[in-house]
């Protein structure tokens, strides 16, 4: 693995044993269906520089409303640093600390946690879901012989889950169901149990294609078992 697929696997508390594992559950129960399971990680779907700026610019907005009131005491302690001082340099002091309120907050913002109170959830979630479908054409999940391959995504930083199911599936299984078992896997990312609930999901997942679409003679294996992990700008 790169060392950018390294550190998200650390993010999400998984080892190189607990990927291992999570891939030979994969192989399990891709064994009795004609289906097929892939997942893939990425650190965050999409770039929420926007709304990280203007989180910060708020917050320079906010340290100048807060300075202003302050305006004698700063001018007063500013002429005692420097004689014959000019009063319009408490207010540009009071603006170069806004900007640098301004700097500082945009340089943390990538923060998950930062960036989870700064950008809306049903944002997050439209990024998620757009961002699993795109990979699902870009990884040939939608592609398989008979449209029965599933695609789990998980996004670490909105801590989100998305299953998503090609034709020949979401014809016969509801995506509730598949939505039930993402929310659980979801769960399990913020609680720092991914590898259990994973292997869990994979061979629930195994049970119920195997249900309706049982392993056929020929059962050529057409979608990579290893996890996908992803760059953030990819």
């Amino acid at each position: 693995m790169s060392g950018t697929s390294v550190q998200l696997a650390r993010r999400l508390g998984l080892t190189g044993a607990d990927i291992e594992e999570i891939e030979r559950a994969v192989r399990t129960a891709e064994a009795g269906t004609s289906g097929e399971i892939t997942i893939a990680a990425i650190p965050e779907s999409a770039d929420y520089s926007f709304r990280e700026l203007f989180a910060a610019v708020i917050a320079g907005a906010l340290a100048f409303a807060v300075a202003l009131p302050f305006h004698a005491g700063i001018v007063s302690y500013l002429d005692g640093l420097v004689w014959h001082l000019p009063a319009w340099y408490a207010t540009a002091a009071c603006g170069a600390g806004a900007f640098a309120v301004i700097a500082l907050f945009y340089a943390f913002a990538n923060v998950p946690a930062i960036d989870r109170l700064v950008v809306p959830r049903a944002e997050r979630s439209r990024a998620v879901y757009r961002r699993a479908l795109r990979h699902f054409v870009e990884s040939g999940v939608y592609a398989t012989a008979e449209h029965t391959g599933i695609l789990v995504f998980i996004s670490h930083m909105e801590r989100e889950v998305r299953i998503i199911a090609d034709s020949g599936i979401s014809g016969r299984i509801d995506q509730s169901t598949w939505n039930t078992l993402a929310e659980r896997i979801a769960r399990s990312v913020r609680q720092g149990t991914l590898r259990q609930e994973l292997v869990w999901a994979v061979e629930t997942c195994g049970s119920i294609l195997a249900e309706h679409f049982p392993a056929k003679k020929e059962n050529p294996n057409e979608l990579t078992d290893a996890i996908a992990f992803l760059e953030a700008g990819e």
